[in-house]
Order: structure tokens, then C-alpha cells, then sequence
């Protein structure tokens, strides 16, 4: 045999318990390399305790290369989508989210903010309205909070004896939290418009045109958090969305890395040199 034998740096064990995390990371260099661009993935909710998470991945970007997020997320906070899409672009001379599954009320604020988004066939963004974490870690929308509550109202106005149940039902939810899905409902259209002019190379004329065609499929019309707005609703917005061909080489690296942290079942903060793991909620 010529040459010397590559071996990791790491010991054989630890090398071993990790090979996963070293495989996903070799996928991330290798598309970095073939579309020239750095690569960053972030599956979780959107939350304030992710943001320092996300600067971790991009602390030291070079803001004269282009930056692709791949985004997995079912919602969050809208204010932390915001920052987020601002901290992305400040470190890029373009920003694109990749969505190979679903992001979600704050993750389609987060996806608004860059110059474009990639989507496929099974891609899914959706309505803007606000989530709330139950004390359970599951997400509830603050249009689904404040129809539970004044539907409950409604039925003991008609049957004071049922306000036990009703409230039975409702232990999760408290008055504050009522107060806060209001304004949070509230404040819909201006963090739609803010995330819109994360992107600094929109114009005002782009940032009114958007905000006027979004502002009825993602907040006023949907009745469920889980309305769907794949590609041929986004086109039709004419958010600049990309839909990509899935038989083309960029998508199915795309969809293969997508594999691996849907096999995985984990939040994930992940580049080429940084990795956090964590469960989700109620998880081991």
C-alpha cells in the first residue's frame, strides 16, 4: 500500500460515537463547497434561547459570502425571528433559507427576511400568527388561545354548571397569557413588515408590495395555524421564492442532509465546525 493511511484526530471511541455529527458535517462542506456559499442548519422552535445558539453558528461569517439556512421549525416568537433574520444578514452578502420540510408561523417571518427561499415539493411556510410554549413544550397559536377561551366564555354564559369543565380544559392557559396572545395578534402586520426589511437590499416600494400581498394568506384569511403556503401560493404573493427541481444535484444533497436530522429526531444547531444536540421537549 502506498502513502500513509488518513486517520481522524479524534480517539477511535470518541470518533465512533460521533460519526454521525462527522458525517452530517462533511455533507454541510460539501455542499458549502459546490454552491460557494457557507451552510448552517437550525431545526428547533424559534425562541429567545436560540439566538445565542444561532450567533454560535455564524459568529465568524464572512459577510462578503453568501449564507444558505436550512430551516426546520414548526413556530415560535415572532420578535426572535426578526432578530435572528437581521443577525443572518449582517453576516452575509446574501441570505437564503432553504426549507426542505416546513418553517412555520416565526420560521416564515425568519424565511421572509432573507433574498430568497428554496423550496421543493414537500416545502410548506404558513400563516404569521404567534405561538406560545405550553407548560407541556408543546406550541399553541394565539389565535387557537383566544378562540378556546371565548368559545369556553360563550358555553358557560349558556350553561353556568359546565364552567367546571370548561375550566378543567383550559389549566394551561392563564389570563396573562390571553392578554399577551391579543397583543401578540396585534402586532401580526408590523413584525410581517419588519421582517420584510430585514433584508436591507429591498426597497420601500418592495417592502409595501409584500406586506400588502402577504398580510391576507398569511394573518387575515387562515383559520388554523397549519394552513398550508407551499410554493404556488408564495409565487403567487411573489415572495421571492425559488422552487427547486428535485431531480437537480443542489436538492438532493438538500433532501439527503434533511434525512439525517429527521432520522435523528433531535433540536439541532448545526455547521460545518459547530454542532448542538439537544431533545425536544418531553423527549429523553
Amino acid at each position: 500500500m502506498d502513502g500513509p493511511i488518513s486517520l481522524p484526530e479524534q480517539s477511535p471511541l470518541y470518533h465512533a460515537e460521533q460519526a454521525d455529527r462527522y458525517d452530517r458535517q462533511n455533507l454541510i462542506a460539501a455542499y458549502q463547497e459546490r454552491f460557494d456559499c457557507r451552510l448552517i442548519v437550525v431545526v428547533d422552535y424559534i425562541f429567545p434561547y436560540g439566538v445565542t445558539l444561532f450567533e454560535e453558528l455564524i459568529y465568524d461569517a464572512d459577510p462578503e459570502r453568501d449564507l444558505h439556512l436550512l430551516l426546520s421549525t414548526p413556530g415560535g416568537d415572532g420578535e426572535t425571528a426578526v432578530r435572528l433574520a437581521r443577525s443572518a444578514q449582517a453576516r452575509c452578502r446574501e441570505l437564503t433559507v432553504i426549507v426542505p420540510d416546513m418553517a412555520k408561523s416565526a420560521g416564515t417571518l425568519l424565511a421572509l427576511g432573507a433574498h430568497r427561499i428554496l423550496m421543493g415539493p414537500t416545502s410548506d411556510l404558513g400563516p404569521v400568527d404567534p405561538q406560545f410554549q405550553l407548560p407541556d413544550g408543546s406550541l399553541a397559536s394565539a389565535k387557537s388561545i383566544i378562540a378556546a377561551v371565548d368559545e369556553a366564555s360563550k358555553r358557560v354564559q349558556e350553561a353556568p354548571d359546565t364552567y367546571p369543565i370548561h375550566a378543567a380544559l383550559l389549566t394551561d392557559v392563564t389570563a396573562l397569557m390571553v392578554q399577551q396572545a391579543r397583543a401578540a395578534l396585534a402586532r401580526s402586520e408590523d413584525l410581517l413588515e419588519e421582517a420584510l426589511r430585514s433584508n436591507p437590499d429591498r426597497t420601500e416600494a418592495q417592502i409595501g408590495s409584500l406586506r400588502k400581498a402577504l398580510a391576507d394568506p398569511l394573518i387575515g384569511k387562515p383559520q388554523s395555524h397549519d394552513a398550508i403556503f407551499g410554493v404556488r401560493e408564495a409565487e403567487a404573493a411573489r415572495v421571492p421564492v425559488v422552487q427547486v427541481d428535485p431531480r437537480s444535484e443542489q436538492w438532493q444533497i438538500i433532501w439527503r442532509l434533511w434525512a439525517k436530522y429527521f432520522a435523528l429526531g433531535k433540536r439541532v444547531y448545526e455547521g460545518e465546525r459547530v454542532s448542538k444536540v439537544m431533545a425536544w421537549p418531553g423527549q429523553q
